[in-house]
């Protein structure tokens, strides 16, 4: 655990303010959910809770029947990193940030399919190699959930509507299956 110096009161409802420098860092959000941990020695960890993550395993084993049936690179990712990745080299993209461009076309709530001559947006902050082909976001409820991307090399040309389509099902399906 790492000492930030900063300290703050407990209000007399029970509330405490996260900084802004913290919230900006760690990608906490309004509304985000946070799980509370306590330990023995009386500190209280909170960690940012993803409900993708109780997905995670299922996650991976439709990436990787995605990426058995299309021969592309298939992902699915929370609101902040890639969770389960087929098709590429785990340590160059699973468990790393999600790219601002990818943020932000989440956060559109709208589907993406590369365009040839289009700027190509990368799947994951530092990664060049590998970029959305198609992303179509995961609803749960009406909040956003994360994504489902199949994902392109660098010489790799577009994706067809059908991979779109393909994209659009599953990602309705893992937000069918968060609501029960």
């Amino acid at each position: 655990m790492k000492a930030t110096g900063i300290v703050r009161r407990v209000d007399d409802l029970g509330r405490i303010v996260i900084p802004k420098e913290i919230r900006r860092t760690l990608k906490i959000r309004e509304g985000d959910p946070l799980e509370i941990y306590t330990e023995k020695d009386g500190g209280v960890i909170f960690r940012k809770y993803s409900p993708m993550s109780d997905l995670q395993d299922f996650a991976a084993q439709i990436c990787e029947s995605i990426g058995a049936n299309t021969g592309h690179v298939a992902a699915v990712a929370d609101r902040d990193a890639i969770i389960a990745l087929s098709g590429a080299p785990k340590r160059e993209l699973m468990d790393k940030p999600n790219s601002q461009e990818l943020d932000k076309l989440m956060e559109s709530r709208k589907n993406y399919r590369y365009q040839q001559g289009e700027a190509m947006v990368p799947a994951a902050e530092g990664s060049d190699k590998y970029h959305l082909g198609v992303a179509a976001p995961i609803l749960s409820q009406g909040d956003l959930m994360g994504c489902v991307m199949l994902l392109l090399g660098e010489n790799d040309s577009p994706l067809e509507e059908a991979d779109q389509k393909l994209a659009q099902t599953v990602a309705g399906f893992l937000g069918k299956q968060m609501e029960s």
